[in-house]
């Protein structure tokens, strides 16, 4: 007698019940499958269309499946950036019994992209060293939860755009391990080497195929990631001394962990037994300090970096307010309204797969800084996002989803809220609601 086919899943989607479980993955339909890049992987790995969302399908055994799929859900809860567990799919079985292998099933992360889809040619230097720094931090804030990873690699690491730099989330979890007790300074060591060698190894194929900057050196990219990591763990975990009387240490040090993106939620502190030294050490340390700030005031759920710049311009807007509140919440509200969502509903609706409503912005402060320092004068908002549409925005790529043409199954996402604009072939934008 067959095995019935066993879904285990984070949530209940009649869809999953209409994939095609009883084909090999390498054997899917066109119809079923989304256009889109991928790492490597030793798995075979397909994108596919579940009730309107994109999702990856990985076929594999059934203990590592359930096994990924319960780790998935752990980091999650620990807040770490990875991808969302939606599924496991055992017991499948082909037309003619043949046991096929279990698959699982994750969301494909909008906007997020790998390594290899970074760069349209060749990968510049600078391109190399932010990637690298980004997985510095995912693997910094993975170790500080506990978990080895066993596996780190740019090509198991999806990134997203952040103000400048780049966010990285975790995808495969296959090898890690999570640890209660924490991470021994052996178990950092051996990840962060394994980083080193894998890095190195996926920069030198990229110069193998001639894809890398002619000069760059691969060792020193992959060095690269060594260097970040200790600094920022460091500043994470070092105990610090210093006198009595220089109290206000603590607050320096509370607000270099601040302006890096953490938060201390316990902090451990000792005094010598004379009362003339006394000493500090971090012991509960959170990402995403302006992540918090900027949901609280807005209700905007974005990246690290690109919530540090929303929050600048935010403070700059209240400066410049004529009002007197006394509560920050009244100006966030009014920012949100007048700034951030007219610039949004300016985008022409077939540009807004291009980048997500924060990126678009962050980059349209730096394209307004670039036109005032060109033309030696205060370039007004609206000049600016005109000028950005006509000369940047148009000619990027789509990074939502799609980054090819678009199969039969997909549509272009659409930014929540937005107001449609015009079809028309021009790039004028409405700005009625603009100030």
């Amino acid at each position: 007698m067959q095995d019935a086919l066993r879904i285990t899943a984070s949530s209940i989607d009649p869809g999953l019940l209409a994939l095609p479980w009883s084909t090999s993955l390498a054997k899917w339909p066109s119809e079923k499958i989304v256009s889109l890049p991928k790492g490597l992987s030793r798995h075979l790995v397909r994108f596919a269309d579940l009730s309107g969302r994109v999702v990856a399908v990985k076929e594999t055994t059934d203990e590592m499946a359930r096994r990924e799929y319960e780790m998935l859900g752990n980091l999650a809860r620990l807040d770490v950036p990875c991808v969302d567990r939606v599924a496991v799919i055992a017991g499948r079985t082909d037309a003619d019994g043949e046991p096929l292998p279990a698959a699982l099933v994750t969301s494909h992360l909008r906007f997020s992209m790998p390594y290899r889809a970074l760069f349209t040619r060749v990968l510049r230097p600078d391109t190399a060293n932010r990637l690298v720094d980004a997985l510095a931090v995912l693997l910094v804030r993975l170790h500080n939860v506990g978990f080895y990873w066993g596996d780190v690699s740019l090509s198991n690491t999806l990134f997203r755009r952040d103000a400048g730099a780049f966010a990285a989330y975790l995808v495969d979890a296959e090898t890690g391990e999570l640890h209660e007790e924490g991470l021994t300074d052996g178990q950092r060591a051996y990840d962060l080497d394994l980083a080193r060698t894998n890095i190195a190894g996926e920069v030198m194929d990229l110069a193998a195929g001639g894809r890398l900057e002619h000069g760059v050196d691969a060792i020193a990219i992959a060095d690269g990631i060594v260097s970040s990591y200790r600094s920022l763990w460091a500043e994470l975990t070092a105990q610090e001394s210093f006198s009595a009387a220089e109290t206000w240490r603590i607050t320096e040090r509370v607000e270099r962990l601040n302006a890096l993106g953490f938060d201390i939620d316990e902090m451990s502190m000792s005094t010598t037994s004379d009362g003339t030294v006394v000493e500090i050490q971090p012991k509960v340390v959170d990402a995403g300090h302006h992540q918090r700030r900027l949901i609280r005031l807005t209700g905007l759920d974005v990246e690290e970096n690109q919530a540090r710049r929303l929050l600048n311009d935010l403070d700059e807007f209240r400066a410049r307010s004529t009002k007197q509140w006394a509560d920050e919440e009244m100006y966030a509200h009014e920012w949100l309204t007048r700034v951030f969502e007219p610039v949004v509903r300016a985008i022409p609706y077939e540009l807004r797969a291009k980048l997500e409503p924060a990126e678009v912005f962050h980059q349209v402060l730096e394209h307004r800084w670039y036109l005032s320092q060109a033309q030696g004068r205060s370039v007004p908002l609206a000049e600016v996002l005109t000028s950005y549409v006509k000369e940047v925005l148009r000619h990027r790529r789509d990074e939502a989803t799609i980054m090819g043409p678009p199969t039969e199954t997909m549509s272009l996402p659409v930014i929540t809220g937005a107001n449609p604009v015009s079809d028309d072939d021009d790039d004028e934008v409405d700005w009625r609601d603009l100030v």
